[in-house]
């Protein structure tokens, strides 16, 4: 069967694999030159890393055995890191449980609330009673009003900006539950994991296994249509021309979806109106030592205009970065936010002073380069009720089908959620990809 893809990120590449194994004669279709969306990589001269910050905790059993599955699993490193918290001017580490007890900005009585909270959160299981609850509403309920000031809200700030207010206690619940699985039992140690060589080795061998089964992947060329073929299949217009297959499965956003499909193809119902997204720049810093000892340094400081430090060199080994240290300074706003558009020299002054105001010590002369990175829509903002209000997608043609992130209701975006959707997405449609032989490409001008 010819499958086409549209959409060379993380989950088109994972879609592509999954059925090229199965015999079927894949073409992924991706607009830009490289391959990867949110994963992929960026050249920063004495080394390849990723673009976007990226980590594996314990409980990504989806994309660890992805990984396994496309022969990477012995390039899988595990790794103890240390977190920190930037509050009151002050760096505190929070990687033991003797320095949370320690820790100076909450009283005994609310780092106990603290703790039941994330253990509580880490083993709910029915999320959508909480899709109701405002986020902070239900942070304040659990942790207490003290706690919530000091800790939470600045993170909810700096992670969602004052949409925080709209978003339900889903968000904090899916993201505890996935960190919470990095807290190895013996000790409470945080343990990460990452992949030598970053993104760039995973997507290089997702093309080598796709090639190797007989697919194709395309970059840098444009989808501008997909209409249906009365005898069956799919008519893809590409750049001039148009190509036939039997499926296709768009891994597209729905606005981007309903601009290709003709309208015969599917049906858009938005109860809630447009889905909104969350964007991020990240600034990237290559320097020559560390910023911070923490892969993951928490900000409760509404004065500084990034999320966090992503002391990424505090995680992978200074090999795969020929000695330096690579720092992420991420920044999440909603996809329409001007910070978006400005000027890397715009954001790099404002990021820099950030940056001096919480290092004082630390010398602009000591970083050898610096990247602005920028991504409009990360992931869906899960504002109350969000299951209810996302787009609900009905494909009208049994050769046409739909897979994207808008449909993640009860995680966060990462890498895991991504192979589990693909995987339960070929196991759903399983009897639709039973044909294994290809027929002839079609393709005329």
């Amino acid at each position: 069967m010819r499958v086409g893809v549209v959409g060379g990120g993380f989950m088109g590449l994972a879609l592509a694999q999954r059925l090229a194994v199965k015999g079927h004669a894949v073409t992924v279709l991706e607009r830009e030159k490289q391959l990867g969306g949110l994963a992929t990589y960026h050249d920063y001269g004495p080394f390849f890393w990723d673009r976007f910050y990226h980590c594996i905790v314990p409980s990504d059993t989806h994309l660890i055995g992805f990984l396994n599955d496309i022969g990477l699993g012995d390039q899988l490193h595990w790794r103890r890191t240390l977190t920190g918290f930037y509050v009151d001017e002050q760096l505190h580490s929070m990687s033991t449980s003797l320095e949370f007890l320690k820790f100076p900005p909450v009283t005994l009585w609310g780092k106990l609330r603290l703790a039941l909270t994330i253990l509580y959160c880490s083993r709910i299981s029915d999320w959508r009673r909480l899709e109701a609850i405002p986020v902070e509403e239900w942070l304040r309920r659990t942790c207490g009003r003290p706690t919530y000031e000091k800790i939470w809200k600045p993170l909810l700030l700096a992670k969602l900006g004052e949409s925080y207010r709209r978003v339900s206690a889903v968000f904090i619940w899916s993201y505890i539950k996935r960190l919470f699985s990095a807290r190895h039992s013996s000790g409470q140690k945080e343990h990460l994991g990452y992949v030598a060589g970053g993104y760039k080795t995973v997507l290089g061998r997702l093309e080598e296994v796709i090639g190797a089964a007989g697919g194709h992947i395309r970059t840098g060329v444009s989808v501008t249509q997909i209409q249906p073929e009365p005898g069956g299949g799919m008519w893809v217009h590409c750049d001039g021309t148009r190509e036939h297959f039997d499926k296709v499965i768009v891994t597209s956003p729905v606005n981007v979806l309903q601009k290709l499909a003709a309208p015969e193809l599917l049906r858009v119902a938005s109860p809630g109106g447009a889905v909104e997204y969350l964007g991020v720049i990240c600034m990237v810093l290559v320097t020559r030592r560390a910023l911070v000892p923490y892969y993951v340094l928490n900000i409760a400081d509404e004065r500084i205009p990034f999320t966090g430090v992503i002391g990424m060199s505090n995680l992978v080994s200074l090999d795969e970065t020929a000695g330096r240290h690579i720092t992420y300074l991420p920044k999440y706003v909603l996809s329409d936010d001007p910070l978006l558009r400005c000027s890397d020299e715009e954001l790099r002054a404002q990021f820099f002073d950030g940056l001096r105001l919480m290092l004082p010590e630390f010398k602009r002369a000591e970083i050898e380069s610096v990247h602005i990175n920028r991504a409009v829509k990360v992931q869906p903002l899960q504002v109350l009720q969000y299951s209810r209000l996302v787009p609900q997608v009905a494909t009208a043609h049994a050769d046409f089908l739909v897979l994207n992130t808008s449909q993640f209701v009860n995680c966060t975006l990462n890498n895991n959620e991504v192979v589990r959707a693909v995987d339960e997405f070929v196991a759903g449609y399983g009897r639709m990809f039973e044909e294994t032989f290809p027929r002839p490409a079609v393709v005329t001008r």
